[in-house]
C-alpha cells in the first residue's frame, strides 16, 4: 500500500505512520514524503503473537452452546413428548428424521457437511433460539434480576422449527410445529421465523414444506402478533405472493383449528393424515358455543369431511411414512418454481397395450367404462397420480407421464352420473387445471361429457357459477392443451373440456365421438316429441324414433366433425398414446399471449 505525506513530514514520522497503518491495516505500507519517488519509510504487519497449532480446540464457551443447542432440540415438557406415541405421531425432530434423513432424504447419513444432531438432509435450521430468554435457566436474567427456573415452561424455538433441506434431490424451505411446545399453537417469535421463512422462499424461488401440527394462535400472547403488519395475518398475504410462484406442499399431523388451518387451504397440494388429521375454523367446543351443535373434531373437519365433502384435502395418507412417499412422489411433476418445466423422467410403457382402447370404448354412449382403464393404455406405467379422488368424483384430475413428460389429465368420469359436470366437478377442475396451467404442466383433456347437468338443486349448488370457473380456467390456460373427443361431447360440455374454441394446439376423436348440442335421445324428445306422439302404433312410432335418432347420430358423429374441420384429426385408437406423445413434444415451447390486462374478474 502506497502512501503519500506532506513534504514537511520527518523521517521519523513517516516511519511511525508506515507501522501504525500496517498493524491497523495488516497490509505493507510504503510511506512517501512530498513529491519523492522512493519510499521514505516501509513496514510491515507484525506476526500473530499467539500460537497457531494444532493445539487449540473448543473452549468450555461452545461447550456450553452445544449443551443449550441439545437442550432445545428435546423440545416441549416430558410429559408431553411421552403423550406423542398414544397418539400415533412422531416428534418433531423424528418427523424431520423421516423426511429428511437417511436412504429417502438426501445426503447420505454420516455425511460431515450434515450439522450435529441434524437429519443428513437438514442443510441448516433458523431460530433455535427464538424465545430462548423466556424459558431456559442459562438466559440471561430478566428485567427483574431473577433467572429462569429449570423446569419450568419450556419453549424451545418458540414451538415452531424451520429452514432449508433437501427432499428428494430438491432444495427446499420447510416449517414444523412442535406440539410438546403448547400444542403447536403459534406466538410472535415462531410467527417472525414462519414469515422470514416465506419471504426467504419469494427470494430462492424453492418450494415450501408445511408439516402443521398447531392448534392454532397462543391466545394468551396474542399482543403482538395477531393483527400486526409482520404479524400472523401476514402468513396468507405471503402465501398468496407464493401461489403460482413456488409450490406449497402442506401436511396436516393434527388438529389444525382457526388461523392454523389457512395454511393448509392455501396451499398449492394438502395431505391429511388418517387417525390425527383435522382442519376446522373453529373447535368443536367454539362451535357448541356459537350455534349450539355438538360434534366431534373428526365429524367436523377430519380427513373424510375434507376428502369427500368440502375438497380442501387433494391426499389422504395412512401413516406418516405413507404421508412422506405421497409428496416425494407428487414432487416430482412439480417444478421448482414458475417459469421452468417440470422434470422428465425415463419412458416406460403403459400398463396395459394402446390396442385395448377401441374395445374398451363402448359404441352406446351411455354405457360406463373406467376413466382409469383409459389412462392405463395411454400413461407410462405407474405414472398415474390422483388428487382430490373422493371430491368431484364425474372428473378424474391426475398427474401423469406420457413419454417421461408430465402431463395434467381432465377426464371425464362415465361410470360417475356418465360422466355429467356437477359443481364440485366442475370447481375441482378449474382449480387444477390453474394449478397446471401455473407450473408449466401441459394439459390433456379426454371429454366424455354428457355436459353440465341440469336440475333445481345443482343450481342451488351454483352449476354455473362453478362451470364458469372451469371455462375461465380452461380459457387462460396458457400451457400446451391437447384434447381427446373419446365419445360424447355434449352441449357446454365440450367448452370445459377444452374444445376447439378455447386454443387447445389439437383437438382429435376417436371413431367413437360424438360432438352436439344434445345427445340423440334429448335432442329427439326436445324436438320431435309432438311428431312421434301423433303416430298411434306403437311399433311405427319405435321405428320412426330410431330412423330419426340415427339420423341425428349422423349429423353429429365425429367424421362429420372432422369432415367440417371442427376438428383437427380422428385417430385410430391403438395410435393414441403415439399421437398424443408426437403432439405433445411438437407443441412443448409453444407460446400463447393473454390479453394485456391486470387480471380477470372470475375466481
Amino acid at each position: 500500500m502506497k502512501v503519500h505525506v506532506g513534504a514537511a513530514a520527518t523521517p521519523e514520522e513517516a516511519e511511525a505512520i508506515a507501522k501504525s497503518l500496517a498493524e491497523h491495516l495488516g497490509v505493507d505500507v510504503d510511506v512517501y514524503v512530498g513529491d519523492g519517488e522512493t519510499p521514505v519509510a516501509s513496514a510491515e504487519p507484525s506476526e500473530p503473537s499467539y500460537p497457531l497449532d494444532d493445539d487449540l480446540g473448543p473452549t468450555d464457551r461452545e461447550r456450553d452452546l452445544r449443551a443449550e443447542i441439545a437442550d432445545i432440540r428435546e423440545g416441549g415438557p416430558e410429559k408431553y413428548r411421552d403423550r406423542l406415541s398414544e397418539q400415533g405421531k412422531l416428534f418433531v425432530r423424528d418427523r424431520l428424521d423421516l423426511w429428511f434423513g437417511g436412504e429417502g432424504g438426501t445426503r447420505g447419513a454420516g455425511d460431515a457437511d450434515a450439522a450435529d444432531g441434524d437429519p443428513a438432509g437438514v442443510t441448516f435450521e433458523d431460530g433455535k433460539f427464538a424465545a430462548f430468554d423466556d424459558w431456559h435457566p442459562d438466559a440471561p436474567a430478566g428485567d427483574d434480576g431473577e433467572r429462569n427456573e429449570a423446569g419450568g415452561d419450556r419453549l424451545p424455538g418458540d414451538g415452531l422449527l424451520t429452514g432449508a433441506a433437501e427432499f428428494e434431490g430438491r432444495d427446499v424451505h420447510f416449517m414444523a410445529n412442535d406440539f410438546t411446545v403448547k400444542a403447536g399453537s403459534m406466538a410472535s417469535k415462531g410467527v417472525e421465523k414462519f414469515l422470514r421463512m416465506q419471504q426467504r422462499a419469494l427470494k430462492t424461488g424453492n418450494p415450501v414444506l408445511y408439516l402443521m401440527d398447531s392448534s392454532g394462535g397462543r391466545i394468551d400472547q396474542q399482543t403482538g402478533f395477531f393483527a400486526n403488519r409482520e404479524g400472523i395475518g401476514k402468513y396468507y398475504y405471503n402465501h398468496s405472493m407464493l401461489s403460482g410462484a413456488v409450490p406449497q406442499i402442506c401436511v396436516l399431523y393434527g388438529p389444525c383449528i382457526a388461523g392454523a388451518a389457512y395454511t393448509p387451504v392455501f396451499a398449492d397440494f394438502t395431505v391429511m393424515v388418517e387417525g390425527m388429521s383435522a382442519m376446522a375454523i373453529a373447535s368443536p367446543r367454539m362451535v357448541e358455543m356459537v350455534t349450539g351443535e355438538e360434534i366431534d373434531l373428526d365429524d367436523l373437519g377430519g380427513p373424510r369431511v375434507h376428502a369427500e365433502e368440502s375438497g380442501s384435502a387433494d391426499l389422504i395418507a395412512r401413516d406418516e411414512e405413507h404421508a412422506r412417499e405421497l409428496v416425494a412422489e407428487l414432487i416430482g411433476y412439480l417444478p421448482d418454481r414458475a417459469g421452468e418445466k417440470p422434470p422428465t423422467r425415463e419412458t416406460k410403457p403403459p400398463k396395459y397395450s394402446p390396442d385395448g382402447i377401441d374395445e374398451l370404448i363402448p359404441e352406446a354412449p351411455n354405457r360406463p367404462y373406467d376413466a382409469h382403464d383409459l389412462l392405463d393404455r395411454i400413461a407410462d406405467a405407474e405414472s398415474v397420480f390422483e388428487l382430490k379422488e373422493g371430491y368431484g368424483s364425474e372428473i378424474v384430475t391426475a398427474f401423469c407421464r406420457i413419454d417421461g413428460r408430465p402431463v395434467g389429465v381432465v377426464a371425464n368420469q362415465p361410470t360417475e352420473r356418465s360422466g355429467a359436470i356437477f359443481p364440485d366437478a366442475a370447481e375441482k377442475a378449474a382449480e387444477f387445471i390453474w394449478t397446471c396451467d401455473a407450473y408449466e404442466i401441459p394439459l390433456l383433456y379426454l371429454c366424455d361429457t354428457p355436459g353440465f347437468m341440469a336440475g333445481s338443486q345443482v343450481e342451488k349448488d351454483a352449476i354455473l357459477e362453478k362451470g364458469k370457473k372451469m371455462i375461465y380456467a380452461t380459457s387462460s390456460a396458457t400451457v400446451p392443451k391437447q384434447t381427446v373427443v373419446v365419445r360424447k361431447a355434449y352441449g357446454a360440455g365440450i367448452y370445459a373440456m377444452g374444445g376447439p374454441a378455447y386454443d387447445p394446439e389439437s383437438v382429435i376423436g376417436l371413431p367413437s365421438g360424438e360432438i352436439g348440442i344434445m345427445g340423440p335421445e334429448a335432442a329427439i324428445n326436445a324436438v320431435y316429441a309432438r311428431k312421434l306422439a301423433e303416430i298411434d302404433d306403437p311399433e311405427e312410432r319405435a321405428a320412426e324414433e330410431r330412423r330419426l335418432r340415427e339420423e341425428y347420430r349422423e349429423g353429429i358423429d365425429v367424421h362429420r366433425m372432422a369432415s367440417e374441420v371442427v376438428i383437427d384429426e380422428i385417430v385410430p385408437p391403438s395410435d393414441l398414446r403415439a399421437e398424443l406423445a408426437a403432439r405433445f413434444d411438437f407443441y412443448e415451447d409453444v407460446r400463447k399471449d393473454l390479453p394485456d390486462k391486470k387480471h380477470g374478474t372470475v375466481l
